[in-house]
C-alpha cells in the first residue's frame, strides 16, 4: 500500500508540473511569475515535512537544521538530498 501511494503521489505531482507547461505553453508571463513559479516546489515540500520536524524529536529538529544551512549554500537538489540524507543518519544515532 505504501509503494502505491507513494507512485500515486509522484504522478499526481508530475501531472501537476507538466500541466502547468501545457497551459503556460506559448504564454508570456511576468518575471514576479516566474520566480514564483520557481520557488513554489520548494514550499510544497517544506508544507509536505513541516508536520514531521514539529514533532520535537532531536534528530528531526537537527535534520531541519542542517537541511536549512543546506539551502542558504546549495541548489534545491543538493538540498533535498542532504535534507532526506541527514534525516535518515541522525534518526539512526538519534534515538529521541
Amino acid at each position: 500500500m505504501t509503494i502505491l501511494t507513494i507512485l500515486l503521489m509522484a504522478f499526481v505531482t508530475y501531472c501537476t508540473r507538466i500541466g502547468g507547461y501545457w497551459l503556460l505553453n506559448g504564454r508570456h508571463i511576468s518575471l514576479r511569475t516566474a520566480k514564483v513559479m520557481e520557488v513554489a516546489p520548494g514550499c510544497v515540500l517544506v508544507a509536505v515535512l513541516a508536520p514531521d520536524f514539529a514533532s520535537g524529536k532531536g534528530a528531526d529538529l537537527l535534520a531541519l537544521a542542517v537541511t536549512a544551512l543546506a539551502a542558504t549554500r546549495c541548489s534545491l537538489l543538493v538540498t533535498v538530498l542532504v535534507g532526506v540524507g541527514s534525516g535518515w543518519l541522525l534518526r539512526q544515532v538519534i534515538p529521541f
